[in-house]
């Protein structure tokens, strides 16, 4: 898998620990958050008084605990895929990087043997359409969404659905754009007193003015936030044999990403069935590559997923309900104390989640003995030569915790397999 720097390096002003778990001197960074918030640190405490143990590594082998989220930073600047694996490499002779350019389908041919293979793919770049040829293989890595809706416009999917919008099916699988997975976010508000929280520190000039000084100045503070801050993993039930909750707790509300900060002091307090039942689907609107696709995730669609919803709003109370927090003087607001079943629990749990942004299995990795299966074990798509799917939508399940790093394990594995076979006699 990619290698990891937990910034240990002094020159580089890292500043997490080494550890067993824990590689250094690679590409990926991993680094301890540089900030601190009082209402968190409570709520920490509020969850060890709850019962959740506290801990100091999530990556410990057993995740379950509450401890603040390790992130991927380069001194508080923000440490991506494109920073780590592209930028470095972007001189090299045969790397070409284009961007803007939108693939519209993939092509095919029949090849000396009589088998399909991919040929390349087009694509529509600056009001151009461009034919690209792959002469060993295509890598397709859109994404849980991306690829599955560039296969079935390429007629690779489901016949019906791919006649349905008069696209000639160059191969059938039933699978792709099928067994869409995602992490759903119940996100709990709390309105509390005394407290510090990201509302009121950003809602002034002065306070806006502190914030950015203090990351000019050291690179830390509310500006170097990655989008949660302190986590815990927990089990919805005793029955559970591991950990199948994660809390992300936030100093600060507001309706929904992009949206505005609330004009009162309130905390989020999200939480995420890890191992959901309800399954949905990825299927394209149109013959058209610039239609958006149709995206059905049908969350809390199983009695299971909307019992594990009642059950993870009642854990996020009694965490609340802890003297930890009592001198913050916690209100819930969103859902609302007045709901109490798992009737009403679960309702509101739809009515108060979005996306975490997890979304896999669309091109589900199989046996061959399973009909739904879109790749095989090294992620080449079955029935095509040439072609593989290098992405999340490969996970036949979702993974119990965050999709990033699990990805990029993907995507390092498949090169692995693709350098070897090419150098193959």
């Amino acid at each position: 898998m990619p290698r990891l720097d937990n910034g240990n390096d002094p020159e580089t002003g890292g500043n997490s620990r080494f550890s067993d778990m824990h590689g250094h001197g690679g590409e990926w960074r991993i680094e301890k958050q540089r900030l601190r918030w009082d209402i968190l640190e409570a709520f920490a405490d509020a969850a060890v008084e709850a019962g959740i143990p506290r801990s100091d590594d999530f990556n410990s082998g057993d995740n379950e605990g509450v401890g603040y989220f390790e992130v991927n930073q380069k001194s508080g600047w923000r440490w991506n895929t494109s920073k780590a694996f592209l930028r470095p490499v972007l001189g090299r002779a045969n790397l070409s990087v284009w961007t803007h350019a939108q693939v519209e389908r993939l092509t095919f041919e029949i090849d000396d043997t009589g088998q399909k293979r991919c040929a390349g793919a087009v694509l529509r770049r600056q009001g151009q359409t461009i034919e690209v040829r792959a002469s060993r293989e295509l890598v397709l890595s859109a994404g849980a969404i991306g690829s599955p809706h560039i296969l079935q416009l390429s007629g690779v999917g489901p016949a019906s659905l791919l006649r349905g919008h008069g696209i000639e099916v160059v191969h059938e699988l039933p699978g792709v754009g099928e067994n869409l997975q995602d992490h759903l976010q119940i996100r709990a508000v709390f309105k509390v007193s005394h407290a510090k929280t990201l509302n009121m520190l950003a809602s002034s000039l002065s306070g806006k003015a502190r914030i950015a000084l203090e990351y000019a100045l050291r690179r830390s503070g509310p500006m170097s936030m990655s989008p949660s801050q302190l986590g815990a993993f927990s089990r919805s039930d005793a029955a559970q044999p591991y950990a199948n909750l994660e809390f992300h707790v936030q100093p600060l509300s507001l309706d929904a990403f992009g949206e505005p900060l609330h004009r009162i002091p309130a905390i989020t307090a999200s939480v995420c069935n890890l191992n959901p039942t309800s399954v949905g689907t990825m299927r394209l609107r149109s013959a058209k590559a610039q239609d958006a696709p149709a995206i059905a995730p049908n969350y809390l669609s199983t009695e299971e997923d909307r019992r594990i919803a009642a059950e993870s709003l009642r854990q996020v109370r009694k965490i609340v309900s802890q003297p930890a927090l009592a001198k913050y003087q916690p209100v819930e607001w969103k859902p609302g104390p007045q709901f109490q079943s798992d009737e009403e629990l679960a309702r509101l749990a739809g009515d108060i989640a979005s996306t975490i942004f997890h979304p896999v299995g669309t091109t589900k990795m199989g046996r061959d003995d399973d009909p739904m299966a879109v790749v095989d074990s090294r992620l080449r798509v079955r029935g095509i030569a040439g072609l593989r799917v290098v992405d999340a939508g490969i996970m036949p399940r979702i993974t119990s915790g965050n999709t990033n790093a699990p990805t990029l394990m993907i995507a390092e594995k498949a090169a692995g397999w693709m350098i070897r076979e090419q150098e193959r006699p």
